[in-house]
């Protein structure tokens, strides 16, 4: 991977989201992660740099083991080297957004329940308290 790409995702949320100041970015310790370039666009946005610590690979795992789940049941099932980029965004998009978060069955949480169902679930919890 290339700091470019980085630089240009931190440019890109920016357009998107407007001011980041305060986020936190959290990344391993990547040559990308840790140029001089991308660590000065990051104090340019006011973006807050979390890297994992060194031998310390546990504190990222949930991530790691989200990509690990996406790439195993949905980007390794379809030919993604012959899409489009923004094709192949659109698939992790929907993936996330209308299997993961909502449908697919969790192991982290409580009683297996997607994310947005637990969520819910601890609202209505907290509100009827």
């Amino acid at each position: 991977m290339k700091k470019e790409l980085c630089i240009d995702t931190v440019k890109q949320l920016r357009e998107k989201y407007g001011r980041l100041e305060g986020s936190v970015l959290h990344s391993d310790r990547g040559c990308q992660y840790t140029s001089y370039a991308f660590r000065r666009e990051l104090v340019t946005n006011g973006l807050i740099q979390s890297l994992s610590g060194t031998a310390h690979c546990y504190d990222n795992a949930r991530m790691e083991s989200f990509f690990a789940t996406l790439k195993k049941e949905k980007l390794y099932q379809i030919p993604i080297y012959r899409m489009k980029r923004e094709e192949v965004k659109t698939v992790i998009f929907r993936y996330i957004f209308t299997y993961y978060n909502t449908q697919r069955i969790n192991s982290f949480n409580e009683g297996g329940l997607p994310p947005v169902a637990l969520r819910t679930s601890k609202q209505l919890t907290h509100h009827a308290a």
